[in-house]
């Protein structure tokens, strides 16, 4: 698994941090907002996440640990089972009469 570099990784979770202290000050201004958002998924691309909250939690553990630590947490972590694939509902067929 490529991972980013630590470098990229920090600067982007500083600019994530920053940019959601700004926007908890003004959250009406959308422009601050969007750029929050923007940031958000920036860090999600990085960090291979679906949430900039998981995307924030796993740059902190990315940084705090070492890129062999994380890969093993990464690995470790169970992961949720697929969903079953169902077919469409069933639809009860009555006759026009109602039989």
């Amino acid at each position: 698994m490529l991972l980013p570099a630590r470098a990229e990784v920090a600067r982007q979770l500083r600019r994530y941090r920053a940019w959601e202290r700004v926007m908890l000050a003004v959250p009406t201004d959308l422009t601050v907002r969007a750029t929050f958002e923007e940031s958000g998924h920036t860090l999600c691309v990085l960090m291979g996440k679906r949430c900039a909250r998981e995307a924030a939690d796993a740059a902190e553990r990315y940084l705090r640990t070492g890129p062999v630590t994380y890969l093993q947490e990464q690995n470790d972590r169970p992961r949720p089972a697929p969903a079953a694939r169902r077919g469409p509902p069933a639809v009860e067929r009555r006759s026009p009469a109602g039989r």
